[in-house]
Parts: C-alpha cells; sequence; structure tokens
C-alpha cells in the first residue's frame, strides 16, 4: 500500500488572474465528443433561438464566459488556464442561397452548424492537493446542452446548465466531484442570474470536504477476490427488478464502463492491482472515474459524482458501519 499524502498547496501567484494556455493533458471525456476552443464556439457556431419571439438562448461561449468571469473573481490572483472545451451531437444547417446544393459541393461559406451539447473544465493549478501520490488540481466547468431546453417557449423561459467545481488527477485527467459541488439543473432565465448562482457556487464551496473524503480511500483495500465478487455484482445490479434495487446503493455505471474497470484493473499503469491481486480503493475510484471518460456528455457528472457515493459505501462495508450488497 502506498503512503498516504494529503495537502493543499496554494502555489505563489501573480496580484491578477492569469488566464494561460490550457496544459496538453489527455481529455477529461471522451465517448463520441471532438474538441474544440471557446473562439470557435464564439465566432463559428449558431445560436439557437427561442421559436416563438426569435430570441437567442444564452450561448455556449456566453457560458463559459460566465463562469470565466466568476473564477476570476472568487480566485484572485491565481492561475488560471483557457477552458478546454469539447462538443458532441452536431446540428448542420446550410444558408438558402445553396439550398439546391449536393452536400460534397457545399463550400464552408455555405454551411452553418453548432453542438448541442457542450462540456468544459476549466483548470487552476496554482491551487493542489496530494492524494494517494496523485497531484490533484482545482477544476471548475459545466455542460450546456440546447435539448435539455424548451425551444418552443419565449424568451424568459428557464435555461439548463449543469455546473461543477471539483480536483482533475493530473496523472490521468480523471474528474473528482462531489455531490456539494456540482449543481445537477441549474435553472436560469438570464445571463446574470446564471453569473450569480457559479459564483455563490463558487465562494460556498469547501475543497476539504472532497479531500477528506477521498484521503483515507488509500487505506482500504479489497482481495483479489473481493474486487472479482464486487464486479460481478455491479454487472448484477444493472438487471435487478426495479423493487429489488431500493435498498441497494445506486451505481449509475453501465456494461461499457465496468468492462473499462476491469480491463484497467490488469493494465493501467497508474491504478492497477498489486502483485497478489488486491486494490486499494483510491486506486479502485481512479477506476471508475476513468472508465467514466467513455460517458456521453449528458451523463458524465452525475457518474462522476456516482463514483465516489459508490467507492464511499464500499468503504463503509469495510468498515462494518453497513452492509454492502455488493460484497456479500
Amino acid at each position: 500500500m502506498q503512503p498516504l499524502t494529503y495537502a493543499v498547496e496554494i502555489l505563489p501567484a501573480p496580484s491578477r488572474p492569469i488566464l494561460e494556455q490550457s496544459s496538453p493533458s489527455k481529455a477529461f471525456i471522451e465517448a463520441n465528443t471532438i474538441i474544440t476552443t471557446l473562439d470557435e464556439v464564439r465566432h463559428e457556431h449558431l445560436i439557437p433561438v427561442f421559436v416563438k419571439d426569435n430570441e437567442p438562448l444564452i450561448s455556449q461561449s456566453d457560458f463559459i464566459g460566465a463562469t470565466v468571469d466568476a473564477i476570476t473573481d472568487v480566485f484572485r490572483g491565481e492561475h488560471i488556464l483557457y477552458p478546454q472545451v469539447r462538443v458532441s451531437h452536431p446540428i448542420k444547417g446550410r444558408i438558402p442561397e445553396a439550398k439546391n446544393k449536393p452536400a460534397s459541393q457545399l463550400q464552408d461559406s455555405e454551411k452553418t452548424l453548432y453542438y448541442e451539447r457542450m462540456i468544459f473544465a476549466v483548470e487552476i493549478p496554482s491551487i493542489q492537493a496530494t492524494v494517494g501520490g496523485n497531484t490533484l488540481s482545482l477544476t471548475i466547468g459545466g455542460i450546456k446542452a440546447y435539448n435539455l431546453d424548451n425551444l418552443y417557449n419565449r424568451k424568459g423561459a428557464d435555461e439548463h446548465f449543469k455546473v461543477f467545481i471539483g480536483f482533475q488527477n493530473k496523472v490521468c485527467t480523471n474528474m473528482c466531484v462531489w455531490t456539494d459541488g456540482y449543481m445537477s439543473d441549474l435553472r436560469v432565465k438570464n445571463l446574470d442570474q446564471l453569473h450569480m448562482a457559479i459564483y455563490m457556487m463558487l465562494r460556498a464551496y469547501n475543497q476539504d470536504n472532497l479531500l477528506h473524503r477521498v484521503e483515507c480511500l488509500p487505506n482500504y483495500t479489497l482481495s483479489e477476490q473481493q474486487f472479482a465478487l464486487l464486479l460481478g455484482r455491479c454487472r448484477m445490479y444493472q438487471h435487478l427488478p426495479s423493487p429489488a434495487k431500493l435498498t441497494i446503493p445506486t451505481l449509475l455505471f453501465g456494461d461499457t464502463q465496468l468492462g473499462a474497470v476491469c480491463k484497467e484493473y490488469y493494465r493501467d499503469e497508474s491504478f492497477c492491482r498489486e502483485a497478489n491481486g488486491s486494490i486499494n480503493l483510491w486506486r479502485l475510484y481512479n477506476l471508475f472515474t476513468g472508465a467514466n471518460k467513455s460517458s456521453y456528455i449528458d451523463t458524465f457528472l452525475d457518474r462522476s459524482v456516482n463514483a465516489l457515493q459508490f467507492v464511499e459505501q464500499v468503504r463503509a462495508g469495510l468498515d462494518g458501519h453497513s452492509t454492502n450488497w455488493y460484497l456479500q
């Protein structure tokens, strides 16, 4: 078992916020997403409108901008990186003058595009912690998915956003998010309300709460037999009758993600099993958050939160504080 290290480090920073280039790290989410930039979203993507009055929704670029503004207000003097942005579900179109052209003959200037779903993350590398020998950086981000909004309404209707603050594991870019750093259904009517809601969440966030939850995980270990039982039960959970699930801790991970957990139990360079087949809960947690990177944008954050909930319940079962169905 690796020795436990846990410390929050505030690195020396300038007197005002600085937006720096994003670190060229691995993607924090993969699935069917593609990488883009804030400039591309702002200048090249269309903005959907409310059908009844043709007024625009809050754009994805304005959402990112409001979040960055809130971040620089709350974390003055810290190093703040440019947002990492990924999008999915493209909605393609064309200008009226090109309505009769074959798709293969369309010029770039004749095409229109926006993406239905967008996720972004802003890293603050000057605020770090170390858990289980891994460096974590404070990270803030959000999701804007136009499919959650009622586009057949008028301007002034609630628009839906998801916002989070947590830590990103720099070894693998896995996201560590807990419930008090996650607004799963933020509803606002305008950009000012959105900025204020994000600002208040950041001001209220207690980073020690999440870190206290994960710092003890390296101290708990599953044997190879316990891991096999756990993973088998996880696969069974998906097919249980609904009444049977009521007394069992919820698991939001499907067969694809569970298959990835099993694969990386043997192969992951940073979080695989020990030589005797055992695995500590910090490594198990990172196998789940690593597998979560194959989730689609609309399920990514919910599964991020669920990963820690699930591993904490396993820890409670090992402690004997509760009976855990996954280990029986």
